[in-house]
Order: C-alpha cells, then structure tokens, then sequence
C-alpha cells in the first residue's frame, strides 16, 4: 500500500527532454501510472529539461561526450529534487547509473528494428553505388561500410522531424531511424522498409523506455513497481550486461539483441571497427533467470576473439 499518492495540488514531476518522441515517452509514463493508480493526470506534471546532446547537433556524440550528453542534466534535477522520476529511452543511457540514481523500471518494449528512410528507394539494397546515407550513430556507420563499402556516409544528428527536413533539402539520399520511434510518433509510414536484425543487428536496448528514479524513494519505487514489464526487464538485463562487460560507449560500434523465447533467452551480439573493416559477432542461449550472466558471457566470447585494439579505449 503507497502512503500518498500523487494529487493535483502536489503533482508527481516526470522529467524529459524536449523533443517530440521524448515527451511521447513521457506522457506514455504518465499514462500507465494513471491507469496503475486511477489519478487524474493533473496529478502529474511533465517537466522538460535541456539536454546538451539536443542543442549541439552539428558534431558527432563521440566527439562532444557521448551518451551522457542526453541524460547528464536529467539526472541532475533527479537528485537536486527538482523532478521525481525521469524518462529516457534506454539506448541513450549509460551503463552505469550515477550514485543515488537506480534504472530498475521499464515499459513494454516497442519494434527494435532499424527503419531505412528515403524518399527516392525502397531499401537498402536498392540505393546506387556512391548515394550518400545519412547517419549519426557509430554502429549503424560501421555496419553499412561493412556491408555497402561503396556508399558515402554523412554525419546525420537531430530528431525525427529534423532529419527527416535534412532528406528534402538533399543532404543525403536516405537515412536509418528506429522503427519504434517512428510508430510511436504515428509515423511508422516514414519507413520504406524495416532492417530484420539478421542484415543489421540493432543497438543495444532499442526500443525500450526506461523511467529513472531516486534510490532513496519508497513511494516512487512502489509506484514504477506497478508499471515495470518483466519480459523487457529480463531482455535488457542480458543486453546490458554485455554492453557493460564491452565497455560500450559511442566511440565503439556495438550491437545487440536479447529475444525471449519461453523461459529462455536468445541473445545475439556484434562488435565492429569503426570504419567497418572487420566485425566479430556471437550468440548464447541459457535459461532466462540468468539473463544478465548471458549477457556478459557473450561479451567475453567476442572480447577473446577480438585482436588486440579491436575496441576503441580498450
């Protein structure tokens, strides 16, 4: 039993960043917790929070601090007291939470695909020799100058909608997006095609939304508990825990994905050179209850097979 549940006079503060899947994310939140508790949604106010990584999009992440500049103010307010939970999409989150923040509640996952976006092709195998392809995650760079050494790969940073101004204007001939991003934007028509994960594997977590909290908040911990989808909890703590063991950060392509299949988990995994010139890639299969163990078991397996400075900082 919760105590004090949120009200309209002392609303629960969620904070995010401002873009319109984020505040879709976050009003997602809302909504579960208002179906979870019966609240009326004045009980709960969304705060948006400037995020460095959204106002700097001329640069790659790698080159201005990585996943961090998406999370780092966020998770400021979160312990300053400013807001009461916060929302992320989980493939921009670190590894590691900073001390007094836990990362322990997350919604139903969403497609985790890659979509191929171009307004003049159907898919990656229809672009010509030397179209140029717009991207801004390392991991997706790295997999098409594997698979398409022949294509021109151009920096491609901002949200949906600004990337998808960047296609019409011509700055590149298509660009790749998550499909969950585009269906929960009611945009899942922007996708030509889908990228099935055996042509390329997504990143880490994708698709997935995860609400953050203070460590030292009962009534919070309560309230997520009520939300919290154990087939999701379960696929990404295999998936982290590899991320984890590899080091993962924006300097290093690395790919991954945990299905559940039953009460066990299938989780398929992929670390690449930055310019594509080489991948190495595994797969482990075990009983669900150990999933973050099968996650780091993967990792091991990649990192003994990997040769000596394969991944960037190790």
């Amino acid at each position: 039993m919760i105590e004090k549940l949120p009200t309209p006079q002392e609303p629960l503060k969620i904070g995010t960043r401002g873009s319109p899947l984020a505040l879709w994310q976050a009003h997602e939140t809302r909504r579960c917790l208002m179906e979870a508790f019966s609240l009326p949604i004045e009980a709960f106010e969304i705060c948006v929070i400037k995020v460095t990584g959204d106002q700097i999009l001329d640069k790659a992440l790698k080159d201005i601090g990585g996943k961090g500049l998406f999370t780092r103010e966020i998770e400021e307010a979160l312990l300053d007291g400013s807001i009461d939970i916060a929302v992320h999409s989980m493939k921009d989150m670190p590894t590691i939470q900073p001390d007094g923040l836990t990362l322990d509640c997350y919604l139903k996952r969403e497609d985790t695909r890659d979509a191929f976006v171009s307004a003049r092709y159907g898919s990656l195998a229809d672009l010509p020799q030397g179209a140029k392809v717009g991207s801004s995650s390392l991991r997706r760079r790295s997999q098409l100058a594997l698979r398409r050494p022949d294509l021109q790969l151009v920096e491609f940073r901002g949200n949906v909608q600004t990337r998808m101004k960047k296609l019409e204007d011509g700055v590149a001939d298509a660009t790749f997006l998550a499909m969950a991003g585009l269906k929960r934007l009611g945009m899942a028509n922007v996708a030509r095609s889908a990228i099935e994960p055996e042509e390329m594997l997504p990143a880490v977590a994708q698709g997935a939304i995860g609400v953050e909290r203070r460590t030292d908040d009962p009534r919070v911990k309560a309230m997520l508990d009520a939300i919290h989808d154990r087939d999701t909890g379960i696929r990404l703590a295999a998936e982290r825990a590899y991320l984890l063991r590899l080091d993962g950060s924006c300097e290093t392509p690395i790919a991954g994905l945990a299905v559940l299949e039953g009460d066990q988990l299938w989780l398929r995994g992929e670390i690449l050179r930055p310019d594509g010139s080489e991948s190495i890639s595994g797969e482990r299969r075990g009983p669900a209850a150990q999933a973050a163990g099968i996650g780091t078991a993967l990792a091991e397996d990649l990192l003994a097979r990997a040769p000596k400075g394969f991944l960037v900082g190790r």
